[in-house]
């Protein structure tokens, strides 16, 4: 019969029994129900250990020439050390960037290695969703669509409201922007924007959510900020209400900026200012992206060829359109009566394109706010509602 099940080593220690005392090595083999190779092996190791012998042996190779070196796996767990949130293809683009001559092993090695030594914390398992498309086209090129969002706010721990203004550019990934601010008014958002502007000169248009400063319930939801926008020909581009995910590639960088600079938040909000003009150091010019196959976002961005003018250009339009002044209470006079248009757009000139008998289409610049139709002298807003809040 074979090896109780009950206890292995039970039978082993019965078997070495039965040779003591005399037994034939083939009849107590048959009696056992093994091979004689496997008694003879039995019979060996315990002439030479002793009861120890009959234990289980591990099966680990005495060597592997293919192990990665103490000086190898220390510099990788040092790397991971400082950064916390890397993974193994991350990891391994830094160190071959920073020590080409030496020879790392290859991404599953890195995982091992990060796994073996406890720095791998479990992932929850989430429903993959699709990829939203649509409102990444036209990016392809650096400066073509800037992105901008305000991070959660938080308090410091002196108790000082942060609310981290912060400014990307959507296809190198290129932060140019993280400052921390006491609110989300426009007066504080719109010198930071004006700064960026100086630095890396004018993107085609900004996408952000549908929040303070950016957007309003006004036409065409222009703000005060949006609409100094379009005065510089810069096109305010906006997600659809309650949906983050159009606007993907800005709020993973959030995710990294939260875990690596909010938790815990710094002591003052200068400290927390210097975390983030770390953090943007390290992600455009050291941390390696999937996306840009490894590549910093430093290496892909370059600034715009348009510059930010000295002064802020008038709005211009063709000589069919008729151009209307945008009064004080947000106004304009049209065939002796008076339409509204909106107060962000007082103090400013709107251009009027007639597309059929008695409606208009209304611009701000080279921006599309609705469409007049005389008939009701209101304008019609992008949903087709002639009534707003």
């Amino acid at each position: 019969m074979p090896w109780g099940e009950s206890s292995v080593s039970d039978e082993k220690t019965k078997f070495i029994a039965a040779l003591l005392d005399g037994q034939e090595m083939t009849e107590a083999c048959r009696e056992f129900g093994i091979s004689r190779k496997t008694g003879y092996k039995w019979w060996v190791r315990y002439s030479e250990r002793g009861p120890e012998g009959l234990k289980d042996q591990s099966r680990a190779p005495h060597r592997c020439p293919h192990r990665v070196g103490e000086e190898l796996v220390k510099a990788i767990l040092e790397l991971r050390r400082k950064q916390a949130s890397w993974g193994p293809k991350k990891l391994k683009q830094r160190l071959t960037k920073l020590a080409p001559d030496k020879p790392w092993p290859s991404r599953s090695t890195f995982a091992a290695v990060l796994h073996r030594h406890g720095l791998v914390a479990p992932r929850t398992v989430r429903q993959r969703i699709p990829a939203y498309q649509r409102p990444f086209i036209g990016a392809g090129t650096p400066n073509a669509i800037w992105t901008a969002d305000f991070k959660g706010d938080f308090r410091t721990a002196d108790g000082t409201r942060c609310y981290p203004l912060t400014i990307a550019d959507c296809c190198s990934r290129y932060l140019l922007r993280c400052q921390a601010l006491t609110s989300t008014a426009a007066e504080q958002a719109l010198p930071v924007f004006e700064a960026a502007f100086k630095e890396y000169g004018l993107p085609l248009a900004i996408r952000t959510d549908n929040g303070v400063p950016f957007a309003t319930t006004t036409l065409a939801r222009l703000s005060s900020l949006s609409a100094w926008w379009v005065r510089l020909g810069v096109m305010p581009q906006f997600i659809e209400p309650g949906k983050p995910q159009q606007n993907g590639r800005h709020e993973r960088m959030h995710r990294t900026l939260k875990a690596e600079t909010t938790r815990p938040a710094a002591a003052t909000l200068q400290a927390q200012q210097r975390r983030f003009n770390a953090f943007r150091a390290e992600f455009n010019h050291e941390r390696p992206h999937e996306a840009l196959e490894q590549a910093t976002p430093a290496s892909f961005y370059h600034p715009s060829p348009r510059p930010m003018p000295d002064r802020l250009p008038p709005l211009i339009y063709p000589d069919r359109f008729e151009v209307r002044y945008v009064s004080g209470n947000g106004g304009i006079r049209w065939e002796r009566d008076w339409v509204n248009v909106s107060i962000v757009c007082a103090g400013e000139y709107v251009g009027l394109e007639e597309i059929d008998d008695g409606v208009w289409n209304v611009y701000f610049g080279a921006l599309r706010l609705g469409r007049l139709h005389e008939r009701h002298m209101r304008i019609e807003d992008a949903d087709g509602r002639l009534k707003r809040r």
